[in-house]
């Protein structure tokens, strides 16, 4: 049985999801609001968790918004350019992209909405799993980082029912990264220091 290295148009996905994936749009929507470098404040991220600490739930939103629909258009854009083959590198691209974004430093996002996004272009009936064990479990604890934690597990199991193999893999290995981005969190929900949705920190 040979072996052979994935073709060219898969290394352009990936670096095209990555280049999309890496625009830090917390940063670059929270300086054109005027508020200070989201980097200075709480965890110092550029998520919209993080964007959130500034009080502005608009901005927020917009990020949330914006790194999702990031996550979406590099699988839509890699698929049109190269092939359905060539979505799964671009998904990776673009959460690495976020979380590892090399114009800040490699210093970004902990990737939840872009895994998000990612799931929408690759297994839709996936993203409802996600959305609906975030909400129950962001009503239920009121812990964000808890809610996505649990959602990503879940969604990684629901594409390996109803998606190809290979996507229900890669959802998984991002499940994986999610999980080493929360890190910090996981130590905090274990010491009960963790700040809730809408308290302080």
């Amino acid at each position: 049985m040979s072996w052979s290295l994935p073709p060219m148009s898969s290394y352009a996905a990936l670096l095209l999801g990555y280049l999309l994936g890496a625009i830090p749009f917390g940063l670059i929507i929270t300086r054109l609001a005027g508020t200070k470098d989201i980097r200075s404040i709480g965890s110092g991220n550029i998520g919209a968790t993080n964007v959130l600490r500034t009080g502005r739930k608009g901005l927020a939103a917009i990020t949330l918004l914006c790194d999702a629909l990031k996550g979406t258009v590099a699988v839509l854009l890699a698929g049109w350019l190269f092939g359905a083959a060539d979505t799964l590198p671009a998904a990776l691209g673009a959460f690495l992209g976020h979380v590892f974004p090399v114009w800040l430093g490699f210093k970004g996002g902990k990737g939840v909405a872009t895994f998000l996004g990612v799931t929408i272009a690759l297994a839709w009936q996936a993203a409802i799993v996600f959305a609906a064990s975030w909400l129950t479990v962001a009503f239920v604890t009121r812990y964000s980082s808890l809610s996505a934690l649990v959602a990503s597990i879940l969604t990684a199991l629901a594409a390996f029912l109803i998606a190809p193999p290979p996507t229900g893999l890669l959802l998984a290995i991002l499940s994986a990264l999610l999980w080493f981005m929360h890190r910090a969190n996981i130590a905090r929900l274990i010491a009960g220091t963790e700040g809730r949705i809408g308290g302080k920190g």
